[in-house]
Formats: C-alpha cells, sequence, structure tokens
C-alpha cells in the first residue's frame, strides 16, 4: 500500500489512534520501528562495526535503544548515549533503557557538556553513528545540549541515519529548526513526511527508506495516495 507524505498532526493521530482505537501498544510499534531501521543497518554495514547511538529524551530515543538491542544481538560494537536523565525519558524510552541496562550494553546519560569545543571521543571513535534524538514532534529551534549534540555528530565526517527524520528538520516544512541532521540515509516509519517534499529536504535525509511498524491496515487505508484530495488542513501540500 503506498502511502502519502504525512504531516507531524497525522503521525500523532496514527500512534495514538493505533493505541486508542486498535488497543495496539506503543512498545509494539516500537518494537517494529527499530527492528526494521536495524535491519537497514544490518544490511549495509559489516558485523565488526562500532555503531553508536544516541539516543533522545523520547520515544525516538526509545526506538534508537530498540536498534541497539538488535544490532548488539547480531554481533556489533554498540554504544547508547541518552542525552536526558533516566527519570527525563519517555515511558517506553525507560523501558527500552532497563533493557539495555539487564543486557550490560554499555550506555550512559550525558546531560551538560562542559565545552563545545571538545568533541567526545565516542564520535570518532565510531564507524556509524544512529541519530535517535529527535522525532517528528519538534516544532521549536534546537538550542543548548541538543543543538551542540547536532553540530559534533555533523562534524564528525561519519555516515548517519537517522531515525524517522534527521533531528532537527521540521516535519511539515523540510527545513531545519535552526541546526539539523544531515544524514546519510533516513528510516522513515510509515510513510515518508510531508517536509520530504521540499527539494531542500533531501541535503538532510540522505536517501530515504520507509520501515512499515505494523499499524492496522484499516486505519492506514485512510492515508493512502488516492485519498490525497481529501486531506486536511494539518495535511496540505508542502509549499514552499
Amino acid at each position: 500500500m503506498r502511502l502519502r507524505a504525512l504531516s507531524r498532526f497525522e503521525v500523532r493521530s496514527i500512534d495514538e489512534r493505533a493505541r486508542d482505537e486498535f488497543g495496539l501498544s506503543t512498545l509494539v510499534l516500537m518494537e517494529n520501528a527499530g527492528r526494521g531501521a536495524a535491519e537497514t543497518i544490518r544490511s549495509r554495514v559489516k558485523s565488526t562495526s562500532r555503531v553508536l547511538i544516541i539516543c533522545g529524551p523520547g520515544n525516538n530515543g526509545g526506538d534508537g535503544g530498540v536498534v541497539a538491542r538488535f544490532l548488539d544481538c547480531w554481533g556489533y560494537q554498540v554504544e547508547v548515549v541518552w542525552l536526558a536523565e533516566f527519570d527525563r525519558l519517555s515511558a517506553d524510552a525507560k523501558v527500552q533503557y532497563h533493557i539495555l541496562e539487564q543486557s550490560k550494553i554499555i550506555q550512559s546519560c550525558q546531560t551538560s557538556i562542559k565545552s563545545s569545543l571538545n568533541r567526545p571521543n565516542c564520535l570518532d571513535g565510531a564507524d556509524w553513528i544512529i541519530d535517535a534524538i529527535f522525532g517528528t514532534g519538534l516544532s521549536r529551534p534546537v538550542e543548548g545540549m541538543f543543538q551542540t549534540w547536532i553540530d559534533w555528530i555533523n562534524s564528525a565526517n561519519k555516515p548517519v541515519l537517522s531515525l524517522d527524520i534527521p533531528s532537527g528538520l521540521d516535519c511539515d516544512l523540510g527545513v531545519p529548526l535552526g541546526v539539523s541532521i544531515h544524514a546519510k540515509s533516513t528510516a522513515t516509519f510509515v510513510s515518508e513526511k510531508l517536509g520530504f517534499l521540499n527539494p531542500q529536504a533531501k541535503d538532510y535525509t540522505g536517501e530515504i527508506q520507509v520501515i512499515e511498524i505494523g499499524a492496522p491496515r484499516r486505519l492506514l487505508n485512510e492515508y493512502r495516495v488516492e485519498d490525497a484530495g481529501t486531506q486536511t488542513n494539518e495535511s496540505k501540500e508542502y509549499m514552499p
């Protein structure tokens, strides 16, 4: 089934309706998303590679935690950095943190930076970086520690896979909210995002691969390409 590009509003609506109307656990959706993204890495990166996963406090970070678990199972050298204290993580991200902890996967929480000039060694030692900092819900300019980490990732000159959307890129407009990850590729969930229609977004998304997460077909039928003429105000075609 080919779906049209989704707005920020529609992405949130699909997740909420899958949970509330169909009884589908958000942890199941997160598991499917993370597994699909991990398969993308597995198909193009040697299992001897060192993969660094940078996770934000929300569910995009939780997706990154799932990716870490599967890559660890497949023999990759994995390290996870959470850009928040544990008690600031979303409920589903906390679940992933606990699993990683019990699995003895290297992880740490970074909540401050001493100097933006001192890029962490973990970035330079990685063969690939997974960007799981911000998802589609971000709508305000990136600031502070998050801005610094995005700048660090971009300056590390390592291939980056972004989960769902490059962190810092506006979901609806396809322009940076101050700063944005420049990804080699983006594993986007359910369907491409409305902002991806902006030609300038390609500089940030790189190659785009759509990952199915198990949302019910009955729900997704409402977002088929054939229904593009019935879009709501929140999901109008991208206009430069």
